[in-house]
């Protein structure tokens, strides 16, 4: 599985927007289903200008999915993303051996 040069590009996008802690916060609060960003300033105690960085990063890297109604943003998981995230996991799994490299650098 040769990953091309945009994939690759793609899956750090994904992996950058995962490695903060605030951004997997949102995360796990959006696994029972969406939620309104007024619910997500409440829960985290977060300011909207920090959490709305935060639901930026998530949707520019196909985590989330939002809806506008009325005046107010509600945001959800959009799973499609994890399922590529698995595949790399398990290719990356599978292509692991404890093989010693035979080179030698001097």
């Amino acid at each position: 599985m040769q990953k091309s040069d945009a994939s690759r590009e793609r899956l750090a996008q994904i992996f950058h927007a995962l490695s903060d802690e605030t951004r997997l916060e949102v995360l796990e609060r959006l696994q029972d289903g969406e939620q309104c960003v007024c619910e997500l300033m409440e829960t985290m105690k977060a300011a909207q200008s920090r959490l709305s960085f935060h639901l930026t990063v998530l949707k520019d890297a196909g985590l989330l999915v939002d809806r506008r109604e009325g005046r107010w943003m509600y945001y959800s998981l959009d799973t499609a993303v994890f399922d590529e995230v698995d595949e790399l996991i398990t290719h990356l799994r599978r292509g692991v051996r404890n093989v010693r490299s035979t080179t030698r650098c001097w």
